[in-house]
This record gives structure tokens, sequence and C-alpha cells, in this order.
């Protein structure tokens, strides 16, 4: 069987859905992701919180008490990236992190697409929280987009864009996962899966550092590095990432997906409404329609 450049790819309008996380402490967790990171509580069982803005879930909390912590060696989750609609949307949520948890900032960063401010969440978790440039600030060349680590004065950008509306109320506008980037073993086998086999798009190569993916020109939708995880194998069944979502839109790009990773020998689990599957590090992956995600 030939698989043709298009069906290769993901549909443009492909993007990430909401990162499920298994935690041990699921009232702490639910309560940093409400009260500091400012997402709203969409539903609740007795083991599970879905957290997000506008009925859009974002992080999906799991209690899995009996699970333990990972290595720091180990491949999983580096980070979820969280993008709000507006600046001053972002400035709201990071003064409420800043507020309701001051110890879990980890730095800031101008991407020159996107300003970010990063943070781990009580059970170490990687967090972003971004605002992206117009796509028509962004530069390419020869296929890869120009990205950048500068230096970004957290102080000063709260002075720009916070209000006293926003301190009072900080949950402003929308929010949704915009990337999630993970920890894996090395970038070679992560192409050949992410991009080879699943039809992201490169977007920016470091080599055996990292690697950026999209769908339609996104800047990433996601990634994976080694910084910390290089050589790391299949991880077991840990506290941390449990799965990540990506939207497509609609059935027919499901049961393309599903042809491509069959031709690929790649096990799925099709369950008609979404399609799963295992990374190359054990990391699980649901794609399913946006209308159903």
């Amino acid at each position: 069987m030939t698989m043709t450049a298009t069906q290769d790819l993901l549909a443009a309008d492909t993007h990430m859905g909401a990162v499920t996380l298994l935690v041990a402490d699921l009232d702490a967790m639910t309560a940093y992701y409400r009260e500091a990171v400012a997402l709203q509580v969409l539903s609740q069982t007795a083991g599970t919180t879905t957290l997000g803005r506008a009925g859009k879930p974002v992080i999906i909390l799991q209690a899995a008490p009996e699970l333990v912590h990972a290595s720091p060696r180990d491949a999983g989750l580096f980070h979820t990236a969280i993008i709000f609609d507006t600046q001053a949307a972002l400035a709201a949520a990071v003064y409420s992190v800043a507020t309701h948890a001051p110890g879990s900032f980890t730095g800031s960063s101008d991407h020159l697409v996107s300003q970010a401010f990063y943070f781990n969440d009580p059970e170490g978790n990687g967090v972003e929280l971004y605002w992206d440039r117009e796509r028509s600030a962004w530069s390419w060349t020869h296929g890869s987009v120009e990205m950048n680590t500068l230096y970004l004065d957290p102080n000063a950008f709260l002075q720009e864009h916070l209000t006293e509306q926003s301190v009072a109320e900080p949950v402003i506008g929308g929010a949704s996962v915009g990337h999630v980037h993970l920890a894996v073993g090395d970038t070679k086998t992560a192409h050949e899966f992410y991009v080879d086999r699943l039809g992201f798009e490169t977007t920016f190569d470091l080599g055996a550092q990292a690697l950026f993916v999209s769908a339609g020109g996104y800047h990433h939708h996601m990634a994976m590095n080694t910084w910390n995880t290089a050589g790391a194998g299949r991880r077991g069944r840990t506290l941390g990432l449990g799965r990540v979502d990506i939207l497509v839109p609609g059935a027919d790009d499901i049961g393309a997906l599903g042809e491509r990773m069959s031709h690929y020998g790649i096990e799925t689990r099709d369950d008609g409404a979404a399609l799963s599957f295992d990374d190359p590090w054990g990391n699980l992956i649901r794609v399913a329609p946006a209308l159903i995600g």
C-alpha cells in the first residue's frame, strides 16, 4: 500500500484537546488548577475533575493514589501549554498563580511567536501559560518557524496588561490546550512516530535535543525533547501524564488515520468515537472528532 503525501498529513485544522493527569491528591490538584490557574470546574465525580473555560475541557484530573511518582529521567509529560485569547487574560491567570501558588513559578520567556510563563503544579507536572502573536508576525525560513528563548520580565508584563478588574475576576475569555510538550528518549524515534506515522509536520528541529511539530502551519501542537530523558525507554504506569487528546475535524479523518497506523503496524483501539494508541514511550494518545472530543 502506498500512502500519498496528503494522506500522510493530519488535517490543517487539527488542534489539541484536553490533557489527562493521573494524580495522587485530587482535592489539592483541583484547587491548584481552579484557584491558581483560574480554570473552571466543568464536571466532577468522586474520582475525576474536569476543568476548563467556557465549557471547553483543558485539564482532566483522575485520582490514582495507588501510583508512585515517575523519575525525572523517565519519559512522559514535560508540560501542558494552555493558551489564552489575549495578553490581558494571560496576565490575569499569571497573577492568579503568583497570588495563590507563588512557589510554583519556574520562569518566563518570549519565544517570538508567543509570550510564555512556566510553572510546576503541586505534583510536579509542568504547566505553560501563554499567548500567541498574530501569525502574520511569525517568521518562517525553509519550512521552519523562527523561535527563540528571550527574557520576558514577568513584573513588566503584569504592569502592562493586568487590570483591577482581572485581579478581582481572573477568569477572562477563553483558554484551551495550545500544545503539549513531551519528554522522550530520542528525537529520531519521535520523528518517525509523530511525523512519519501520525501525520504532523516538522516546524522546528533542534537535532537530538528537541523536535517541534504541528498541523496547518501552527508553530507547534506538540514537542518532544530529550533534555532530561535521553535514552529513556517505555514508561511504567505512574502519576503524571494519563492521556493526550488530539482533535481532528471529523470521522473521515479518524478512518484515514486508522488505516495509516495499521499500514505501519501500530496497534490502535477504536471505541466507535475515537482512536487511541500508545507512542513509543507508552504515552497514551487519543484522536477524536472535534465535536465529540
